[in-house]
C-alpha cells in the first residue's frame, strides 16, 4: 500500500498549489536555484530567455523559465534554516507526492538545488568578494536532529572533534556536520571559487559572535571557530541556511550545495554593504553551470 498523506500533514491550497510556496507541481523545474532575498529572484530571472510562471507568497518568490535551453526555477527562501525546512519539504512534495491522490509516487525524483547567497568570511583567504563553496556545512540550528537517519548522513567524527575543540555548551543544539553534493560542487566550482567549511547559524548577531548591546555567552566563540582544523579542513564562513539544505536533501535523495559571496570578513572586521552591485558575477557562473 502506498503511503498516504493526510491534509493536516501536507496542506494543499484550493488551487492545487502547495501551502507556503503556492507553487503547483507542473510549475517546478528539476534544476533549482535558491536565494534568500525575494528581490534577487527577479534579478536572476532577468537572464532567462522566457518566463513560464511568476508566483509570490510571503517571503517565497518563485520564477520558472528557460535559460540556454535549460528549464530552471529560482526561488527565494527568506532567512534561516527554519525556512529551509519549509522549502525543501514542499519542493520534495511537489515532485514526489501525487497531489490528487495524496499518495507517495512509485518513482522518486531527485532535484538539483544550488543555494546562491552571501556570507561572512572567517579566514585570510576569504576576503570580501570571494566565492566560497560549502564542501561541508556545520549546523548550529539543530534542525536535522528532528529527523530520523540524521546520524547516517552526518560526519560524526568531525562533529565530535568540533565539539571538543569548542568546549560545546550543553545548552545549545547539538551541531551536525553534513557534506554537500560532490558532483554538483565539481560542476559549479571550476577552480574560481574557494572550497570550504560553512557554519549555518540560528541568528545573525549573537550566534555569529556579533555583540551589540547584549553580551555574548561565549566571547571567544569566533576565535575558537577560526582556529579549528580537522583532517585539513578549516572553517571558512558563516551563513544561515546551508546545513539544513544539505542535510534534508541528503536524507531525501536530492543533490544540493551552497555557494556564497563573502560580503563581510570577520577576521579583518570589514564589510561591503553594496554587494548587490557585484553579485551578478556569481549569478552568471551558477546559471551557466547548473
Amino acid at each position: 500500500m502506498k503511503k498516504y498523506f493526510e491534509s493536516s500533514e501536507l496542506i494543499i491550497n484550493d488551487d492545487g498549489s502547495v501551502f507556503h510556496l503556492h507553487v503547483k507541481p507542473e510549475q517546478l523545474a528539476h534544476k533549482i536555484i535558491l536565494v534568500g532575498d525575494p528581490g534577487r529572484v527577479s534579478l536572476i530571472a532577468s537572464h532567462f530567455e522566457s518566463i513560464e510562471c511568476d508566483v509570490s507568497s510571503r517571503e517565497f518568490h518563485t520564477i520558472t523559465g528557460v535559460y540556454q535551453g535549460k528549464r530552471l526555477t529560482v526561488l527565494s527562501t527568506g532567512i534561516g534554516c527554519d525556512n529551509i525546512d519549509i522549502v525543501i519539504n514542499e519542493l520534495d512534495a511537489l515532485v514526489n507526492i501525487n497531489f490528487k491522490t495524496r499518495e507517495l509516487k512509485s518513482e522518486i525524483t531527485h532535484l538539483e538545488l544550488v543555494r546562491l547567497g552571501t556570507c561572512g568570511g572567517l579566514q585570510p583567504n576569504t576576503p570580501c568578494g570571494t566565492y566560497v563553496v560549502s564542501r561541508k556545512s556545520i549546523g548550529f540550528d539543530g534542525l536535522l536532529n528532528f529527523y530520523a537517519g540524521r546520524n547516517d548522513v552526518c560526519d560524526l567524527p568531525f562533529e565530535e572533534a568540533f565539539k571538543k575543540h569548542m568546549h560545546w555548551n550543553s545548552l545549545l543544539c547539538a551541531p551536525y556536520v553534513i557534506d554537500n553534493d560532490s558532483t554538483l560542487i565539481e560542476r559549479i566550482n571550476r577552480g574560481d571559487m574557494v572550497n570550504g567549511v560553512t557554519i549555518s547559524c540560528g541568528g545573525f548577531f549573537g550566534p555569529q559572535g556579533r555583540e551589540l548591546r547584549l553580551p555574548l555567552a561565549d566571547p571567544d566563540q569566533n576565535t575558537k571557530v577560526e582556529s579549528f582544523e580537522y583532517n585539513g579542513y578549516k572553517i571558512t564562513n558563516f551563513e544561515m541556511e546551508s546545513s539544513a539544505l544539505a542535510g534534508l536533501s541528503k536524507l531525501m535523495g536530492h543533490h544540493a550545495m551552497t555557494v556564497c559571496m563573502v560580503i563581510a570578513n570577520r577576521l579583518e572586521k570589514n564589510a561591503n554593504a553594496d554587494y548587490k552591485n557585484t553579485i551578478d558575477g556569481l549569478i552568471n557562473r551558477v546559471i551557466d553551470r547548473i
